[in-house]
């Protein structure tokens, strides 16, 4: 695995770790996370494709957005991110934030997305939901919010060494980045949510039955809108399922990658 610096296109520069040999795969973390939270997945699937994971802006070695960003300009920074490796179109997974990310790119250039896997994302949350996440982006903006609660709903009692080690990434992330993407985060549930029909590409929604954010009811009703959505919710397990469930969510993925990419 190779960790490199790749320079974009508007100056700023995104760091990737990339492994492996053969059809590209782009992963997009969530908030508070680094690459490295692909770990398992960059592990297995690095035996039969290209696949490249990187730091969202503002997180591990990639240079912040400007100004004020939003979800769009997140999806426009994967765009450029996707131009840079000069690879034409790749399948991109994302989980939680990445996968807000990964539906706009699906949604808003088709020409760069070859498949698209949406892990533990949000759509329509409920207006109590929107509430507390809405609430929680102005905590965090203001310096506070704390890693406890998220840890505490994201892990069981028996998952300690996972949730130390996410723990270290959250307490590692820079603040100003963390506030930025939590902020477009919060407010990027239904930026993209009426125009999912318009993926035409292989389109995974996956989740865990357990994700009180990332519901079962939204990742089904996600799938349900797109003409090649497919549907997974992984028993027993929470927001960080691809850690928490590494064998099941990488036998998804691998079937995702293994469909075709033009379907009737």
């Amino acid at each position: 695995m190779m960790s490199r610096t790749l320079p974009l296109s508007d100056g700023a520069a995104a760091r990737i770790i990339e492994a492996g040999a053969g059809a590209p795969l782009l992963l997009i973390h969530g908030v508070g996370m680094r690459a490295e939270a692909w770990g398992p997945q960059i592990a297995a699937l690095a035996a039969d494709h290209r696949v490249i994971a990187v730091d969202m802006p503002g997180h591990g070695e990639s240079d912040p957005l400007p100004g004020d960003p939003r979800l769009p300009d997140y999806v426009a920074w994967a765009a450029r991110v996707i131009e840079a490796l000069g690879l034409g179109s790749v399948s991109v997974a994302g989980h939680s934030m990445g996968s807000l990310i990964a539906g706009g790119l699906a949604v808003e250039r088709p020409d760069l997305v070859a498949r698209a896997a949406l892990l533990n994302g949000v759509h329509r949350r409920s207006e109590t939901a929107r509430a507390a996440v809405l609430a929680r982006a102005a905590e965090i903006a203001a310096g506070g919010g704390g890693i406890e609660a998220p840890l505490a709903r994201w892990f069981d009692d028996s998952q300690s060494a996972l949730r130390d080690q996410v723990a270290g990434w959250l307490r590692g992330v820079s603040p100003a980045g963390y506030a930025a993407a939590y902020r477009a985060f919060a407010e990027g549930d239904g930026v993209y949510a009426d125009r999912l029909g318009a993926v035409r590409c292989p389109l995974l929604v996956l989740t865990g039955d357990g994700d009180a954010n990332s519901t079962p009811e939204m990742t089904r009703a996600m799938a349900a809108m797109a003409p090649h959505g497919r549907a997974v919710v992984i028993e027993g397990h929470r927001h960080m399922v691809n850690l928490t469930a590494p064998e099941a969510v990488t036998a998804e993925l691998q079937r995702w990658l293994e469909t075709e990419e033009t379907l009737a």
